[in-house]
């Protein structure tokens, strides 16, 4: 946002994105810090790259660059300014320095982390190739650089499939997302190695919770996220990832859906479709929400806390992200 656009900001006038999401009386209390972050902004020479699960009031009202993981890598890449807060968790922060590393790049609150990433480690890896001799590791995003860095190419849910198939090889070790791993095989019929790892918000959801919405509302469209689990995944219409679903509304337009995924991603498709119904199966994550307007004002008033990769982890580690992005 130019000075130009920042003297023109109307914060009434940006309140019609979410009007059908965030009552007026909320948004009024969001105007300071609001109109604060878009000052920042401009006075810091910042960008704010935010994941689709970050709350409306953050992911309309100040975001600059909006999408799944895989989108925010490759648009992280283009970013001129020469900070980068990342309204997100930590290893979308590691992935955004590892692709600017002459940039700085701040995570609003370092508590932001991930069950995911959480779950392996490099050593795990280790056994991994041990036990699993000559099979490639393809890693989720969802994990630490250093992870990255013992891996052979990285992939997103957006991208699973492709990077799989893409080796032309019939067995990989995918990790540590073990029920995106599961729901990749079927789709690809490559032997796969899995780690049990999974996201503490999917793996909440049972194919009860679907037949349970299909019955109060009759005729929705369930879309389902690849980290849930293969039996909830079964019983969708339609499995990808955050942007697929997005994808899917648009040029679907069901009347009635249903996205079994964290539930901030129903508020913000449904602020750009007011027309349609959202049932909302409401599985909140606790890191995505600590991206706050008041943690994002922070940031950008102190300058932290800013995120590093060491050097030698960092090399390695952005050869599996290229990979993953040389593959059209």
């Amino acid at each position: 946002m130019s000075i130009s656009e920042l003297q023109s900001y109307d914060h009434a006038a940006a309140y019609e994105t979410v009007r059908h999401v965030i009552p007026e009386v909320e948004w009024a209390m969001y105007a300071d810090d609001i109109e604060a972050i878009q000052r920042l902004k401009v006075e810091h020479d910042a960008v704010i790259l935010a994941h689709n699960y970050m709350t409306p009031e953050v992911f309309h009202g100040v975001a600059d660059i909006k999408g799944d993981s895989l989108a925010l890598a490759r648009e992280a890449e283009k970013v001129d300014a020469g900070t980068i807060v990342l309204a997100g968790v930590h290893f979308m922060a590691e992935t955004a320095k590892l692709l600017n590393p002459s940039k700085r790049v701040l995570l609003p609150d370092l508590r932001s982390g991930c069950s995911l990433a959480e779950s392996i480690t490099p050593e795990d890896i280790a056994q991994l190739r041990k036990d699993h001799p000559g099979a490639p590791v393809v890693t989720y995003v969802n994990t630490s650089a250093a992870v990255k860095a013992a891996s052979d190419i990285c992939c997103t849910s957006g991208n699973a499939v492709k990077i799989i198939t893409s080796l032309g090889v019939d067995k990989v070790i995918m990790i540590p997302d073990q029920y995106l791993a599961k729901n990749i095989a079927a789709l690809t019929g490559v032997e796969v190695v899995t780690h049990p790892g999974a996201c503490e918000v999917h793996e909440r959801f049972t194919p009860l919770d679907i037949v349970q919405i299909r019955q109060g509302h009759p005729g929705v469209t369930v879309l389902a996220h690849p980290e849930c689990p293969p039996e909830v995944v079964a019983e969708a219409d339609f499995a990808g990832s955050t942007a697929d679903m997005q994808r899917y509304v648009e040029d679907e337009q069901p009347a009635s859906v249903a996205l079994i995924t964290e539930c901030s991603m129903s508020d913000n498709i449904a602020a750009q479709h007011p027309d349609l119904e959202f049932v909302r199966p409401c599985n909140l994550c606790p890191h995505m929400k600590r991206n706050t307007l008041g943690a994002i004002r922070k940031a950008l008033e102190t300058g932290g806390p800013e995120i590093e990769v060491d050097p030698s982890v960092a090399a390695p580690a952005r050869r599996a992200i290229d990979r993953m992005l040389e593959v059209h």
